[in-house]
């Protein structure tokens, strides 16, 4: 019988709705299963502050403070998930935590001849550790940057442990942001940021319905695509940059919504329908530029928030007629807990000692251990 390590798994993404964290197995054959799972939103006040810092507006002084508050909200996650579980801190080998990502920063800034990328993610692990009394590891991104990677896509490590390559896959994720994990027999693993995800469409869904999200994509699916505006929004740059790159807030923030809604439609059902299409007509053309280009593709996996939106699973068809396309769900793997396995097979490695970056996929020099660990 194999081995196993018992891993409470936490994500916070780019939507920066709450924490998701889970109860997960690893085996020593890297074989996973999932035993519990626990979902804590963000009180109205955090929520509104984290949006305030990632759309960079604060002070230094905002970004300690919330560093701990964040820790502490983690901490409590992980606590509310134990006791659900009925397990206790003493079965569980460690926590691994990707924190709440604040701000990023993929392209190189100089100051006095320092050139660097940067990323910042906060929810202390030392907060973490100690006030739930597990071993917590976390932090991973900047040690990719630090091998000169851009600290980002890191979730095609677990995607190539758990798809494989026995199929030419495109394992699609649509969080806040949009990201693409290529597994092919036909060229090396390679993943990037391809479209800004739910992050505006959940911005002009609060704007202008009052609402957090676009539930099943049901708004979008009652307005009409405003070619003229959707053709004005395909001009940003970021989409024909080639890969490595990544993206998120820095970019596709509250500025960046409210400069592209001067010359939106005026009926507020085609702007949802509009915007809801980017996000599937930009994962298109990355696949027809970036990808098709190298490889064939057996079929599109989708996971995060975005695959239960039917409008752009319908959208995605249309541009994409000749590659089916699935969701993580037909794999057994929860749509809303990917990332959060993807984080425990991060933690696996860090604690193990083994790499668990993807030079292809980041842009680092070399494969290195990402992650520090609070005991």
């Amino acid at each position: 019988m194999n081995n196993y390590k018992t891993i409470i798994a936490m994500m916070s993404g780019t939507s920066l709705d709450g924490i998701d964290a889970c109860l997960i197995r690893i085996f020593d054959d890297l074989s996973f299963e999932i035993k519990d799972s626990y979902s804590l939103e963000y009180p109205a006040q955090i929520r509104k502050k984290l949006l305030s810092l990632a759309n960079n507006n604060g002070k230094v002084s905002d970004v300690c403070f919330m560093n701990f508050v964040i820790g502490n909200l983690f901490a409590d996650a992980a606590d509310m998930l134990l006791k659900k579980s009925g397990l206790k801190k003493e079965d569980i080998d460690f926590i691994s935590t990707h924190g709440q990502t604040i701000y990023h920063m993929p392209e190189y800034t100089e100051i006095d001849n320092i050139k660097t990328r940067a990323t910042l993610q906060i929810g202390d692990i030392s907060v973490i550790s100690h006030k739930t009394g597990i071993k917590t590891v976390g932090d991973f991104r900047p040690k990719d940057i630090a091998a000169n990677g851009q600290g980002a896509p890191l979730v095609p490590f677990a995607d190539k442990i758990l798809f494989g390559t026995d199929k030419n896959r495109l394992i699609q994720n649509i969080g806040g942001i949009s990201n693409v994990t290529v597994l092919s027999k036909n060229c090396d693993i390679f993943a990037f940021d391809n479209a800004p995800g739910n992050m505006l469409i959940d911005y002009f869904v609060q704007k202008l319905f009052n609402l957090p999200f676009d539930k099943g994509g049901q708004i979008a699916m009652l307005g009409q695509i405003n070619k003229k505006w959707l053709s004005q929004l395909l001009k940003e740059p970021y989409y024909t940059i080639p890969p490595p790159k990544s993206t998120g807030r820095e970019l596709f923030n509250n500025k960046y919504a409210e400069n592209i809604l001067k010359t939106a439609p005026d009926n507020k059902y085609d702007i949802i329908a509009t915007i809801t299409n980017l996000t599937a007509r930009a994962i298109a053309d990355s696949y027809k530029n970036f990808i098709l280009p190298k490889t064939s593709v057996d079929e599109i996996v989708l996971g995060g928030g975005g695959a239960y939106n039917q409008a752009i699973i319908q959208y995605l068809r249309e541009y994409l007629p000749d590659i089916p396309v699935k969701t993580h769900e037909d794999f057994n793997i929860p749509n809303k807990l990917k990332e959060c396995i993807a984080f425990a097979y991060l933690g696996y490695f860090t604690v193990i000692g083994k790499p668990n970056n993807i030079p292809s996929c980041t842009g680092a020099e070399i494969p290195v251990v990402m992650g520090k660990i609070s005991y």
